[in-house]
């Protein structure tokens, strides 16, 4: 029999790892990382063997010249490792992964992409770091496309977590699955619409996001310098609304969000959210328990951590 036992929402930052030091609210910042751990202790309490995994693409395993709306990895799973995250392969749960990809292609809901061979960058690799660090868990790996317009739509994102949840519990091996949904809450990033950019900046944002594929690595000091030269601006009203919502099995409210209306008022980075939408669509929307909501300006991002336990619920 296979169960859903726990969800976790998190936010990531790679700041974290490169500017620790420099990082001016250390408590915060504290109270954070120690919330991440609460979260990893969750998982291995609920003793799961297997986790979903859904993340963002920041242009360091999807380039412009294919973005799909969703990604399922199905076989080979490598971590970029930019910026301190962990690098090489990872352990991919490839019976659950393939039956998930099926289901949903099968049932005519979803023509989600899978790939045999995913790159995946530090929107997934920051919480194997934090959540994961040492259980014993292979991962099905989903990445949603939040940066490159147009963009799969909230609603979107929210019934692909239901369509994923049913075909998690029909699998017929012996699984006990977490969901774990990376990304947001509220920020925004200097990074441009890739349709319409503007200044040398803006144009060689969009060069990189292209031209990638084989040499991201040659891009990536200009890339940190334009993303540390950003002002912060963190909408902690509009987080602690969302984590309320969480909190009381309603986040699927989130899908009153226009695309547009979500950058307008919670940043470009806040599109992140889908995958904290699709993971509580997953787990039925019961509802949640914040562990930690911490304003950084240095890492540019509200950044919260969050525990969906159908157990309490």
């Amino acid at each position: 029999m296979t169960d859903i036992v726990l969800g976790v929402g998190a936010s990531h930052s790679t700041l974290m790892n490169t500017h620790w030091e420099e990082t001016v609210h250390k408590d915060r910042a504290e109270r954070f990382r120690d919330a991440l751990g609460r979260a990893r202790d969750a998982i291995a309490a609920a003793r799961a063997d297997t986790v979903v995994l859904v993340g963002s693409n920041h242009f360091r395993g999807f380039w412009l010249d294919l973005i799909p709306s969703f990604t399922i990895g199905v076989g080979e799973c490598l971590a970029s490792g930019e910026a301190g995250t962990p690098e090489g392969p990872q352990p991919v749960d490839e019976p659950l992964a393939r039956h998930i990809a099926g289901t949903l292609v099968e049932s005519g809901r979803f023509d989600v992409a899978y790939s045999a061979r995913l790159q995946i960058d530090h929107g997934q690799s920051h919480a194997i770091q934090y959540l994961l660090d040492g259980l014993d868990v292979r991962i099905v790996p989903l990445v949603v496309n939040v940066f490159a317009h147009p963009l799969p739509t909230l609603d979107r994102c929210e019934r692909l977590g239901r369509a994923v949840r049913e075909a998690v519990l029909d699998f017929p091996g012996d699984r006990r699955v977490a969901v774990v949904g990376s990304g947001g809450l509220s920020h925004r990033l200097p990074w441009p619409d890739w349709r319409d950019p503007h200044g040398d900046d803006e144009e060689f944002m969009v060069g990189a996001w292209l031209n990638g594929r084989e040499k991201w690595r040659d891009y990536d000091a200009r890339r940190r310098r334009i993303v540390r030269a950003a002002a912060p601006a963190v909408n902690a009203e509009f987080d602690e609304e969302f984590l309320s919502l969480l909190e009381a099995g309603k986040a699927a409210r989130l899908t009153e969000y226009t695309t547009e209306r979500l950058t307008e008022v919670a940043g470009n980075g806040a599109q992140e959210l889908r995958t904290w939408l699709l993971m509580a669509a997953a787990m039925d929307h019961v509802p949640g328990r914040r562990l930690a909501y911490e304003v950084i300006p240095e890492w540019l991002t509200g950044m919260g951590v969050a525990v969906l336990d159908p157990s309490a619920a």
